[in-house]
């Protein structure tokens, strides 16, 4: 029998500026008590000059960036994004052996949509724990085929719907997963579930830079994943948290945000891609933001420096607890732990406010400094009513 083990998760890594360690240097104590530590890797990290315009493109940041994350204490990084294939395939190959040299574990990302699909595996505590990663926003570029380059993913569909008697006015939004795309993610469930003792699903999801709301699409996707034998599922994309809950006695979090996002690819000034300077010109129109100037370093959300740890421990009769560490991220860009008792409370009635206003009812308890989610329970079970 085991004794308990932590799996640690984190939402988007963008280390593009200098002394990259610096960023994580508030976290390493937090970091160090989980026995596995999750985190994503949103760019390619690579010395290539190769470019690729995919969606947003994003310039590959130094390979350094993840020998830091590793020396910090993250095992397993998942690559399933928007922005893998921005420089390309040696971009894929490149962040791959980068971050093998740097003794991390990769999922999501490969040479092919096989390689693609391949779980991340490590034993912790007699555990044998498995990491999936999905890419559900695209660009169709990003996405491995069985000769090409990428990463996993699940084809999102959007249908436009005009409800009303307006011509050209506003339409409703829908959208879901296509079948043949979710079937092949559950079947990659269903088989590692089978082989491991704990299955985690890292998604790449949702609506970036809008506060709180989730697409239709994601809540069915995320408990697909459980009901197909996902212990938690971590989500990210955003750069802005969503909320979390909890199905069959399992969490779902639906957006951990920004954790170090450090990057001056998209300041209004001195970018030298016309892409770039388009979308960071856009971004103002599309989500009514704008980045603080004292901070070119980090271009987001001004919530979206709310951010925590995700927190799951697990035995053998599967998963005992979850919750968060709440962070607040610092003028530097650095994420910081904060106490219940000094900023703590904040960020945690962050996460309740825009959960609940997306629809979410996750009830939240505190153990110290830490928030827990009461209804997280042992084995699959069915929601309560």
């Amino acid at each position: 029998m085991s004794d308990a083990v932590t799996v640690l998760s984190v939402g988007d890594l963008v280390l593009d500026e200098p002394d990259p360690a610096s960023f994580l240097a508030p976290v390493r104590s937090a970091l160090a008590r989980g026995d596995l530590v999750i985190g994503h890797v949103e760019v390619p990290h690579s010395t290539a000059d190769v470019q690729v315009s995919t969606d947003v493109p994003a310039p590959p940041a130094d390979p350094a960036g993840l020998a830091a994350l590793a020396d910090a204490g993250f095992h397993v990084v998942t690559l399933a994004g928007n922005h893998v294939y921005d420089a390309g395939e040696v971009g894929v190959a490149d962040t791959i052996a980068h971050a093998r040299a740097a003794g991390l574990v990769t999922a999501g990302a490969g040479p092919d949509l096989s390689a693609a699909r391949r779980p991340a595996v490590v034993e912790r505590g007699g555990l044998r724990i498995g990491v999936l990663s999905y890419n559900l926003v695209g660009p169709r570029e990003s996405w491995a085929t069985s000769r090409k380059a990428g990463c996993a993913h699940v084809r999102v569909l959007t249908h436009y719907e005009l409800d009303h008697a307006t011509p050209g006015g506003p339409p409703s939004v829908y959208t879901f997963a296509e079948p043949a795309s979710l079937a092949a993610m559950t079947d990659d469930i269903r088989a590692l579930a089978s082989e491991v003792d704990v299955v985690t699903v890292s998604m790449h999801k949702g609506v970036g830079h809008t506060p709180a709301v989730l697409a239709m699409y994601e809540q069915p996707v995320a408990r697909a994943a459980i009901d197909a034998g996902a212990h938690a599922v971590f989500g990210h994309h955003a750069h802005i948290m969503r909320g979390v809950e909890v199905y069959r006695g399992r969490p779902i979090f639906h957006g951990l945000g920004n954790f170090v996002t450090v990057t001056r690819a998209l300041t209004p000034t001195g970018n030298d891609n016309a892409e770039r300077a388009e979308w960071a010109r856009r971004r103002v129109e599309l989500y009514g933001f704008a980045p603080d100037p004292d901070m070119p370093f980090y271009p987001f959300h001004p919530e979206s420096r709310n951010t925590v740890i995700a927190v799951c421990r697990f035995d053998r009769a599967g998963i005992t607890s979850a919750g968060f560490v709440p962070c607040r991220i610092d003028e530097r860009g650095r994420p910081v732990p904060v106490p219940r008792s000094d900023g703590g409370e904040a960020v945690a009635e962050y996460v309740r406010r825009i959960g609940e206003k997306a629809g979410l009812t996750a009830e939240f308890d505190w153990d110290g400094d830490e928030v827990v989610l009461p209804r997280v329970g042992r084995g699959l079970r069915a929601q309560p009513a």
